[in-house]
């Protein structure tokens, strides 16, 4: 193994140890010679690699977030329509809490209070996985899958919020036990309010009687081509 490597799994060793001990007592009552007795390391070797502890808490999310985001952008890759994909990302969203809930601790319950989070580098990777949400959302209303109106940021909110409900609910009260039980009826609430129920919704349909031939020159319905009307909605 490099040094390189050698100091990269040294600090995720780091990042775990502090995870552990600040979903478990919170940022003020954390202490780096905890995150050291945890990490198995010494309090100098965690200053080597953070020179704070509020700088150790804001950089547990950066590199998790990244290698999530990376992995969602693959499974996105391989489904079809927008609204499966949102089912796909609040499926993984609420796995990836209950597989890590020390992770899901520290980042619901404790850098959400923080104003100073939302300058850091880790909070920009955060930000960057929601507009991913906001891909998807508008890529449903180009296709005519979701509502020409519908309002992509309000629609990333509700989901992110009910979301963030459940999982803060399930930190503090241990309810419920599955998360994974709310996946369906979240998809399923936000898509009855956005999906297009009318997908011929802009099209113009023509029928015009021509003769035809035959006996009389009896006439008969000719079904001319649809034409899609233009798109009302008005660019932003």
């Amino acid at each position: 193994m490099t040094s390189q490597k050698r100091s990269e799994a040294r600090k995720e060793q780091i990042l775990k140890a502090a995870e552990k001990v600040f979903a478990k007592n919170g940022f003020h009552e954390a202490t780096i010679s905890g995150v050291a007795r945890e990490a198995g390391l010494s309090d100098a070797t965690i200053y080597e690699y953070f020179s704070t502890k509020e700088e150790l808490l804001f950089s547990i999310p950066r590199e998790t977030t990244r290698r999530g985001m990376e992995r969602m952008a693959g499974y996105l890759k391989a489904i079809r329509g927008a609204g499966n994909k949102i089912r796909t990302i609040i499926y993984h969203y609420l796995l990836f809490y209950q597989n890590d809930p020390d992770y899901a601790s520290v980042v619901m319950l404790v850098l959400k209070s923080s104003r100073k989070f939302l300058e850091t580098e880790a909070y920009q990777v955060i930000r960057e996985g929601f507009r991913g949400i906001l891909t998807v959302i508008q890529e449903g209303i180009d296709s005519n899958e979701f509502r020409p109106d519908t309002d992509p940021y309000l629609v990333r909110q509700m989901i992110l919020g009910v979301m963030e409900h459940i999982v803060i609910r399930w930190l503090l009260l241990g309810k419920p036990k599955d998360l994974l039980q709310y996946a369906d009826p979240i998809t399923d609430m936000i898509l009855g309010g956005i999906e297009n129920r009318n997908p011929t919704q802009g099209w113009d349909l023509h029928i015009r009687l021509e003769p035809q031939g035959g006996v009389g020159g009896e006439a008969g319905p000719q079904v001319s081509k649809a034409k899609r009307k233009g798109s009302s909605r008005k660019k932003p």
